[in-house]
């Protein structure tokens, strides 16, 4: 029966305790452990049953138990003391203000997904963690964001394995009025939604927003009763549906999300794109603009590109989202007369440059195109991307392609255990937890007394177990097995020994069985009597995955085996609460992908916080942090074309680093038993990562190497009347239009067949620029070392800065070249555009190089 009217019921607070609501509605709670542990304690039981969801359980509480807590003066003492340290963090000068004052500036930070407590599931896995990890140093650092996303009815779908261990989905519904989400809503009191045309129809969405701490996080919904058929329901899965689900719900992620900011008065000069899921943000940009300012296209597109960042995550060309042109021109053909440029233009935006625009509209693509910005999210991924990306910039070296890279990081308070966090507080000072950025007295690690260190993680690996045994009964029982079987979950793992930790998405290059190729090695070192070892998995594959289903079944049949049943446990439906366990238990973090297919990795990080050691291959984030005796590198970097030969080499290492350097760290004990020399790897691991590896730093170094670049370029471009945008895009347009007719006529250099190191090599080279005037143009000279293919690698460029003029369009432009490396070298010549108004010169499809 369809109700006539709807209203919402609300929990009655006695008055005394009423703000536990404020509390509940930020997020701020979900990572102050203190927060976590005033609602744990209203009712232990129903906090765990409920998804550690403080609102859901203020309406499900009993009211006499809410009665008796506003009575309760050891109650009322922890709830003043949470309520007092949140509103002194709302309020409080943070890091952004002391840094620059208090500035009149928004940067809108755009994701499709967002991991911010597992009572708000609009998650998938390392991206909306990472997302979400974000938001919170963002809020901690007082940065001026605000972020956009959606809200799906669904979110990602919940994991079930049958008997035979092949997985199973479900999608809850999720209840919006029993989050912490609110409906925005204007000064009218009416709900606040947004329309977005879609092949010939109008979509609606409805607005919510999420406080997290200090940054509101402004999500997008479908489901309500303007949207008819299928529209009613484009929000409800996080990645499900097929490509064109996919095309609606990334329009309305990114076009959306800008007329939504415009409704609620919020105007960014910087749009930070988290992947390319979000980029049509960037057309619609640009048709206000042009609607508002009277822009032309090119103008409207200058102003755009310098206001907005790209961040790839994408290791892999197949990890892009590409859509036809047929389903583009259904969805974007009205958008490209709104911008009054030809469709095979519009097109050529997503296409890789001088590549066929029938092959697909690149979302990548159409993000670096129009983003002055761009990074890789580890210094290894930075040099894939460029790379991988190297075609968006034709012509141009590997090692020059504008994509910079700024490494992930994780939230340390979101993923310490309280255990830790008070041992860190008590020896090393709040400056570790609060601005882990600016650590500069690592040696504060030292005075952690070892048995105090060493108890404390044995307590969290105790809690780990049985966690484990809990869970690894109650999916044994959903599952149908005998119940004696279910009783043997209570065997499982040993709380003494020494565990190894593996979670992450169930993707084949992930390689979650690496460590499984050789079960009858691998079974002796897990049944060692004096020594013995086990691991604990969990995981998704993706509902599309096959074969990452197969290896995940694969992996539980292998569980059940006699010789591993105790030492190897696989927990279903892997999401935060598995994750914190696990990280902060374990004591060896276990990470196998395939080398460069891993773009950062931050499970890693977040282990490493609580004082776990890593073992991985040498991608990712751990490339560039592993050093001898914080953890173990698998392997070399070496490629074997083979790649069974690799799978067995890599293995081998694993079970080689286990049995002569790892087990025998673990358990060498002395007669206070405890592993001395493990405990100095625990330390070293702290010292050396927790004040490069979170997102306080990551955050900083994103405001201040792009947010305020960005925001200074969209002022410089858009001030006097939008001034800047006009000349660099006549600039550009003239600059382009006469292009093809430059020349390199001659090139002449005082290079002998040996030149001393430190000499200086003069060079001359004459151009004919035809239209172009001398002043907008950098001749440059580029030079390096020669392989023995006969390619300069690595090569620099330096300008030729003196001019002299020939005749009518023939110029010649010398200097000199300082030899600073013996060996074989060389050098070209090449001429980019130059005008002070481009923020590089790498402008695509205008590099001349000399024949």
């Amino acid at each position: 029966m369809k109700p006539v009217k709807t209203f919402r019921v609300i929990p009655k607070l006695p008055e005394n305790i009423e703000r536990l609501r404020d509390l509940a509605y930020n997020l701020f709670w979900c990572w102050d452990n203190e927060a976590v542990s005033l609602f744990r304690r209203m009712d232990r039981d129903l906090w765990e049953d409920l998804d550690h969801n403080p609102v859901r359980m203020l309406g499900a509480i009993d009211q006499r138990q809410l009665d008796e807590l506003a009575q309760d003066d050891g109650f009322l003492a922890h709830y003043h003391r949470v309520l007092d340290k949140f509103e002194r963090y709302m309020l409080e000068q943070k890091w952004y203000e002391k840094r620059f004052g208090k500035k009149e500036i928004c940067i809108a930070y755009f994701s499709a997904e967002f991991g911010i407590t597992e009572s708000l599931p609009i998650y998938s896995g390392g991206l909306g963690i990472l997302a979400g990890d974000h938001l919170k140093s963002a809020s901690d650092l007082g940065i001026p964001l605000v972020g956009v996303g959606l809200l799906y009815q669904s979110g990602y779908f919940r994991q079930h394995l049958n008997y035979d261990g092949w997985q199973a989905e479900s999608y809850p519904v999720n209840d919006f009025y029993n989050m912490a989400v609110e409906e925005v809503k204007d000064s009218s009191g009416k709900l606040v939604t947004v329309s977005v045309e879609f092949s010939g129809r109008k979509v609606y969405a409805k607005a919510w927003v999420a406080h997290v701490g200090r940054v509101r996080l402004y999500l997008l919904d479908t489901n309500f009763p303007l949207n008819a058929g299928p529209d009613h329901d484009i929000t409800d899965e996080l990645y499900g549906g097929d490509s064109e689900k996919r095309m609606q719900q990334e329009i309305l992620l990114g076009i959306g999300g800008i007329r939504l900011l415009r409704l609620l008065g919020i105007s960014p000069s910087v749009c930070h794109m988290n992947e390319g899921h979000s980029a049509f943000l960037s057309l619609e940009r640009i048709r206000l603009l042009m609607q508002d300012q009277k822009l032309s296209f090119e103008e409207a597109v200058e102003i755009v590109r310098a206001g907005s960042i790209f961040t790839t995550h994408t290791p892999v060309p197949a990890g892009i989202d590409v859509f036809s042109p047929d389903l583009m021109k259904r969805y974007f053909y009205d958008m490209s007369r709104d911008l009054g440029i030809p469709w095979e233009q519009f097109l050529s935006l997503g296409s890789e440059s001088g590549g066929n625009p029938n092959n697909g509209f690149s979302m990548a693509v159409l993000a670096f195109h129009l983003s002055e910005r761009a990074n890789g999210v580890s210094r290894l991924h930075g040099h894939v991307s460029r790379n991988i990306f190297q075609h968006v910039w034709p012509g141009l070296p590997q090692e020059e392609v504008p994509i910079i890279s700024i490494t992930n990081g994780i939230h340390h308070r979101s993923w310490i255990s309280h255990d830790i966090e008070s041992l860190y507080y008590r020896y090393m000072g709040d400056k570790w937890i609060n601005e882990p950025q600016v650590m500069d007295k690592k040696e504060h690690v030292d005075e952690i007394p070892d048995e105090e260190l060493w108890r404390t993680h044995e307590r969290r690996r105790e809690r780990l177990v049985a966690f484990a045994r809990k869970r690894l009964k109650k999916q044994l029982i959903s599952r149908g097995a005998p119940g004696t079987e279910a009783r043997t979950a209570e065997e499982v793992l040993d709380p003494e020994i020494l565990t190894i930790g593996f979670a992450r998405r169930f993707a084949t290059y992930k390689r979650a069985d690496l460590i499984l190729r050789h079960p009858d090695r691998l079974a002796r070192i897990l049944n060692n009597d004096h020594m013995p070892v086990q691991i604990i998995f969990s995981g998704k594959a993706h509902p599309k995955d096959s074969p990452g289903k197969e290896l995940l079944r694969e992996l539980v049949h292998i569980a059940q085996k006699e010789e591993f049943r105790k030492r190897i446990v696989f927990l279903e439906d892997y999401d935060m609460v598995i994750a914190r366990y696990l990280v902060q238990g374990v004591d060896v973090w276990l990470n196998t992908p395939r080398r460069l297919y891993e773009a950062s990795g931050t499970s890693g990080m977040k282990a490493a916080a609580n004082g776990v050691l890593n073992m991985s291959i040498l991608d990712g984030w751990w490339d560039e942090a592993f050093k001898p005796g914080i953890g173990w590198a698998i392997g070399k970097v070496d490629e074997y074309a083979d790649i069974n030969y690799q799978y067995d080499i890599e293995a081998n290492a694993i079970y080689d680093l286990l049995e002569k350097e790892i087990i025998p760290l673990f358990y060498s004990r002395g007669s206070d038993k405890l592993p001395r020399g493990w405990i100095r790897s625990m330390k070293e691991s702290i010292r050396t990562l927790w004040p490069v590896f979170n997102t306080h730093r990551m955050a900083i170094e994103y405001t201040e190497r792009c947010y305020n670049e960005a925001e200074s370029r969209f002022n410089l471009l858009t001030g006097t009347g939008n001034a800047g945008a006009k000349a660099l895009a006549a600039f550009k347009e003239g600059i382009a239009a006469g292009w093809a007719k430059i020349t390199i006529e001659n090139i002449r250099s005082d290079a002998e067949e040996r030149i001393m190191i430190g000499n200086c090599l003069n060079v001359a080279v004459t151009v004919n620029l035809g239209d172009i005037d001398p002043d907008h143009v950098d001749v440059q000279v580029y030079h390096g070392l020669v392989d023995s293919t006969g390619m300069i690698i690595e090569g620099v460029a330096d300008s030729l800065r003196e001019i002299k003029k020939i005749a009518d369009a023939r110029y010649e432009f010398t200097g000199c070249i300082n030899c600073t490396l013996s060996g074989m070298q060389g050098f070209s010549v090449r001429i980019l555009p130059k005008n002070e108004l481009l923020v590089s010169p790498y402008v695509p499809g205008l590099i001349k190089w000399a024949l």
